[in-house]
C-alpha cells in the first residue's frame, strides 16, 4: 500500500455491518427504530425533570444531563449511518470522521464521568443523610458538571489532535458503522506509538478513574445499608440507587464487552456488532430504566400527559 499524507486524504469508507442489499432495509429500520426510541424516552426524562418540581432534586438533575448527554451520542453516529444507507453510500469527509470520533469519546466519556458523579451523589445520601443537602448543594452539583464537560473535552480534543498528526495509507476502509477510533489509527501508515500511548493513558483516566470512585462509592452504600438494622430501611436504602446500579452495570458491562470481543477474537465485525450494545442499545434502555423502575420518574410522566400512562 502507498502511503498518503493526511491532508490529501478527502474521505474514508465506512462498510457498517453488511454489504448484502436485501439487509440494508432491515438494518436501516432497526436503527431507526432504536434511535427515535433512544431521543423519545430520554427527552421525555429531561421534561419530566424540568417540569415537576419535585424532581428539582441533584439526582435528578444529573439524570437530565445523563440523558442528554445520551441523545447527543446516539445523535453523533447513527444519522450519518442511516443517511449512507439510504443513499447507498459508505463515504465519510475526513473531516466529518475526526468530527464524529472527538464528539463520540467527549459523549460517552461524560456518560462514565456522569455516572460516577450520580454515584457520589447516592453515597453522599445513604452514608450521609442528615448533611445531604447541605454537602450536595446546587453550587456543587454544577461545578462537578462543569468539570465533567471539561476533561471531556480535553480528552477528545487530544485524540483528535494525536489523529491529524498521522499519515494514512491509500486504504481507508473502515471495517465499522462509525468512525472508532483504533480502526482509524490501524489504517495509518505512519508510527502510532504515541497514539497507543496516549490512547491507554487517556483510559485510566476516563474509564479507570470513574470505575473505580463508583466501585468505592457502592462499597461504602452496601456497608451502610448492611449496618441499617430493619429490613423496610435497607429495602429503602437499596430502592434509591436500584435505577443508578442498573444503568452502570449496563453500561461497563457492555463497555468492557466491545474491548474483550476485539481482544478475543481481532474481528472487526464482532467489535461492530458488539460496539451496538454501548453505543445504542444503553442509551435506549436508561431511560426504561429509570422510569419503569423510578416511582417519582413514573408520577411526573403521568402528570405531564394528564395521568394517561
Amino acid at each position: 500500500m502507498e502511503p498518503g499524507n493526511s491532508t490529501r486524504i478527502s474521505q474514508f469508507l465506512l462498510l457498517g455491518f453488511s454489504e448484502d442489499p436485501e439487509l440494508q432495509p432491515l438494518i436501516f429500520g432497526l436503527f431507526l427504530s432504536m434511535y427515535l426510541v433512544t431521543v423519545l424516552g430520554n427527552l421525555l426524562i429531561i421534561i419530566a425533570t424540568i417540569s415537576d418540581s419535585q424532581l428539582h432534586t441533584p439526582m435528578y438533575f444529573f439524570l437530565s444531563n445523563l440523558s442528554f448527554v445520551d441523545i447527543c451520542l446516539v445523535s453523533t453516529i447513527i444519522p450519518k449511518m442511516l443517511v449512507n444507507i439510504q443513499t447507498q453510500s459508505k463515504a465519510i469527509t475526513y473531516a466529518g470522521c475526526i468530527t464524529q470520533m472527538c464528539f463520540f469519546w467527549l459523549f460517552v466519556e461524560l456518560d462514565g464521568f456522569l455516572l460516577a458523579v450520580m454515584a457520589y451523589d447516592r453515597f453522599v445520601a445513604i452514608c450521609h443523610p442528615l448533611r445531604y443537602t447541605v454537602i450536595v448543594n446546587p453550587q456543587l452539583c454544577g461545578l462537578l458538571v462543569l468539570v465533567c464537560w471539561i476533561l471531556s473535552v480535553l480528552h477528545a480534543l487530544l485524540q483528535s489532535l494525536m489523529l491529524l498528526r498521522l499519515s494514512f495509507c491509500t486504504h481507508l476502509e473502515i471495517p465499522h458503522f462509525f468512525c472508532e477510533l483504533n480502526q482509524v489509527v490501524q489504517l495509518a501508515c505512519s508510527d502510532i506509538f504515541l497514539n497507543d500511548l496516549v490512547a491507554y493513558f487517556a483510559l485510566v483516566l476516563v474509564a479507570v478513574c470513574p470505575f473505580t470512585g463508583i466501585l468505592y462509592s457502592y462499597f461504602k452504600i452496601v456497608s451502610s445499608i448492611l449496618a441499617i438494622s430493619s429490613a423496610r430501611g435497607k429495602y429503602k436504602a437499596f430502592s434509591t440507587c436500584a435505577s443508578h446500579i442498573s444503568v452502570v452495570s449496563l453500561f461497563y458491562s457492555t463497555g468492557f464487552g466491545v474491548y474483550l470481543s476485539s481482544v478475543a477474537t481481532h474481528s472487526s465485525h464482532s467489535s461492530s456488532t458488539a460496539s451496538v450494545m454501548y453505543t445504542v442499545v444503553t442509551p435506549m434502555l436508561n431511560p426504561f430504566l429509570y422510569s419503569l423502575r423510578n416511582k417519582d420518574v413514573r408520577r411526573a410522566l403521568k402528570n405531564l400527559f394528564g395521568g394517561k400512562i
